[in-house]
């Protein structure tokens, strides 16, 4: 019997977190703190590489109304780090940092990625995920 409840607890898709790894679903709605100790927002989306499966960049969301009027930012996976104590990711910008740079427009953006991820790389000053 207990076998069977060892087999079962590690074969459970619902596992969120194994030490230095995270759920996907985990990171989706995490705050990012600016570096100025505000909150910016929280990570909406988390967009991997289909053919590697790398974290290309994160969409940060924030402003807005229950959703309505949210602004959508292109930030680069590298740029956040996750902080234990205060539960959510850092970013060394400030809100109004983030804001001078490309805002994520949405299906539209994905299709141009490309040129829309080098603009927004060189504003975070890290390469391309895809170099």
């Amino acid at each position: 019997m207990l076998k069977e409840s060892a087999d079962t607890m590690s074969r459970d898709l619902y596992v969120k977190d194994m030490s230095m790894l995270v759920a996907c679903d985990r990171v989706e709605g995490s705050k990012v703190f600016g570096s100025d100790g505000k909150q910016i927002g929280h990570i909406e989306r988390l967009m991997l590489e289909k053919s590697d499966g790398r974290i290309a960049f994160i969409i940060l969301s924030f402003g807005g109304f229950f959703g309505i009027g949210q602004e959508h930012y292109r930030v680069p996976w590298e740029k956040l780090r996750f902080d234990a104590r205060i539960n959510g990711y850092r970013i060394n910008m400030t809100k109004r940092d983030v804001e001078k740079a490309c805002r994520f427009l949405g299906k539209d953006d994905i299709l141009a990625h490309k040129e829309h991820g080098h603009k927004s790389h060189d504003y975070f000053g890290v390469p391309p995920y895809w170099m």
